[in-house]
């Protein structure tokens, strides 16, 4: 599940959300807070279609936020929803209305749509090693938000973080060496840490992590006027997350 730190509000939920755990594009089916419940002696999984430009609009950051909270909370523990692909996949091709923009970083351990409990159509993801911004990821996230009405941009860190280790160390090997440039800033950060400060101590690895998707998230409103001004209109909002490797769990960063 999903832990909120100190400091992070979130909105409340539309009635559904409270009601049955699932928000608009989600269809509830004997269900208390996203979980399965039997009836009649049979269990009745949840069900979901893909979202409608109408639902989009009505979605606010928060409920985005609480969906992605609940959906997290049903991958660690093993409830996925059911899904019909094909049709999902049909249903999608007439359109998107994604509720979000996630940016991950590419370790294949952590599959986002799976992590969130997401189906086909539900969220644009962009992917870097390191999960930091650059010209071209802010461009794909005005597009997700601007053009195609995402309500949430969601940068999601992990521990134990290959290309954060590599910044620590100062590997240099090809364009590695220009893409870790990228995440030395949250190295360079920790300058009175006193500490080890090598890739073998998870404790500062774990520090410069979270220090990256602040810095993410901060580099998103500098660089991105869009962005910036859509998160004061309150039409969006830009959050970070660290994910936990052992239990898939993703803690939520305060600013």
């Amino acid at each position: 599940m999903i832990r909120i730190l100190p400091g992070t509000i979130l909105g409340c939920c539309v009635l559904s959300l409270m009601v049955c755990g699932c928000g608009p594009g989600e269809t509830p089916v004997a269900q208390t807070d996203g979980e399965s419940k039997e009836v009649a002696g049979d269990v009745k999984p949840r069900v979901e279609r893909v979202l409608t430009q109408a639902e989009q609009d009505q979605l606010t950051p928060d409920q985005v936020l609480e969906t992605l909270r609940d959906g997290n909370q049903r991958f660690t523990s093993g409830t996925l929803t059911s899904r019909d692909h094909s049709k999902q996949v049909r249903e999608a091709a007439l359109g998107q209305f994604p509720k979000a923009v996630i940016l991950s970083c590419v370790d294949s351990r952590i599959p986002v749509e799976d992590v969130f409990d997401r189906g086909i159509g539900d969220i644009f993801v962009a992917r870097v090693a390191g999960n930091f911004e650059n010209t071209d990821i802010l461009g794909s996230m005005e597009f997700a938000c601007k053009v195609s009405g995402a309500k949430l941009v969601f940068v999601l860190g992990h521990e134990s973080c290959g290309a954060v280790r590599g910044a620590i160390d100062g590997v240099e090997l090809g364009n590695i060496t220009e893409m870790l440039a990228n995440i030395r800033p949250a190295v360079d950060h920790f300058t009175d840490y006193e500490g080890d400060k090598t890739s073998s101590n998870k404790e500062f690895v774990q520090m410069v992590a979270k220090q990256n998707v602040r810095e993410t998230v901060e580099n998103i409103r500098t660089y991105s006027p869009i962005l910036k001004q859509m998160e004061a209109d309150g039409e969006i909002k830009i959050v970070g997350g660290i994910y936990a490797m052992e239990t898939g769990e993703v803690e939520i960063l305060q600013d």
